[in-house]
């Protein structure tokens, strides 16, 4: 397992923690977009963050989706992770790399700038449900915790890292999610948090070869307890048949003017970037169906 998120406890069985190392993911989704430095820092925090809820709070064949959507040079970023903890994202602005701040870190509040931050739940019923909040921070990890304290009333903290090496690949990625159960005391969540202060950067521990398992101990203490280690990847659910469907919506006469003017189509997925081309035949087919569905 290279890329896993854990799922910890604490002695007191008051805070739940997640804890995630996916540079995996993060390293495919930069490949797959040519993401520069700040988009990578953003794309890859938000696909993070994403897949940390997902683990908090999805169950079977549930997905979510978080749209970060400030005003800055990035631009919206939209990630959708998956209950089998798979993840999809993509940002608008991909060759994005400001100046590192002077701390020689990069500037992702400034690539994020302000705006709004949205969560859409597909829980299976018959209306996906969404939260959203100010983006308050720019930071993402911060805005992932001030969504889940206000939208969901679930005090939080959350931290995200992602190291992103001189030649846009990626160097490390992982974070942590805490929540606080309603026993929680104030104590023991004040105790908690002046742990999670005291870390080094969570970057450079990594890099050290910090384990998920490693920083759920240094967060709830050795005596923490661990309950279960799952799998995370980058992974797309598109594909031609799904595309062909989607091309199956457009007007007869724009679908013949694929066919007579552009003698074909090539359609690009915003996720992951496959693209999939349909010759002349193809969309004759796809043309005819669409008219026998219409006359039945």
């Amino acid at each position: 397992m290279s890329d896993y998120l854990v799922k910890s406890i604490d002695k007191t069985k008051n805070l739940r923690l997640l804890t995630i190392t996916a540079k995996g993911v993060v390293q495919e989704a930069q490949k797959r977009h040519d993401t520069w430095s700040t988009s990578s820092a953003v794309l890859g925090r938000t696909l993070v963050g994403a897949l940390l809820l997902a683990g908090a709070e999805l169950t079977d064949k549930e997905e979510l989706t978080v749209r970060l959507l400030g005003n800055g040079p990035v631009g919206p970023t939209v990630a959708t992770a998956k209950s089998d903890l798979t993840v999809k994202g993509y940002v608008k602005n991909p060759h994005i790399a400001l100046p590192p701040k002077k701390n020689g870190h990069i500037d992702v509040k400034k690539g994020v700038g302000q705006g709004m931050l949205e969560v859409t739940k597909d829980l299976g019923l018959k209306k996906p449900y969404t939260g959203e909040v100010p983006i308050v921070s720019g930071e993402i990890a911060e805005d992932f915790a001030y969504y889940l304290t206000k939208s969901e009333q679930i005090p939080s903290a959350v931290g995200l890292s992602i190291f992103v090496n001189p030649n846009n690949s990626i160097g490390e990625a992982g974070g942590f999610m805490l929540q606080a159960l309603p026993g929680a005391s104030d104590g023991l969540i004040d105790k908690t948090i002046k742990r999670i202060k005291a870390l080094p950067a969570l970057s450079s521990s990594f890099l050290d070869g910090m384990t998920p398992e490693d920083l759920a101990r240094k967060i709830l203490g050795t005596d923490c307890k661990l309950l279960e280690k799952d799998n995370v990847a980058f992974k797309c659910d598109c594909s031609k048949e799904k595309y062909a469907d989607i091309l199956e919506t457009l007007r007869i006469d724009q679908l013949e003017n694929m066919i007579n003017q552009d003698h074909g189509a090539e359609l690009t997925c915003n996720f992951c970037n496959n693209q999939y081309h349909y010759t002349e035949d193809e969309l004759k087919d796809i043309l005819a169906k669409k008219k026998s569905d219409k006359e039945y």
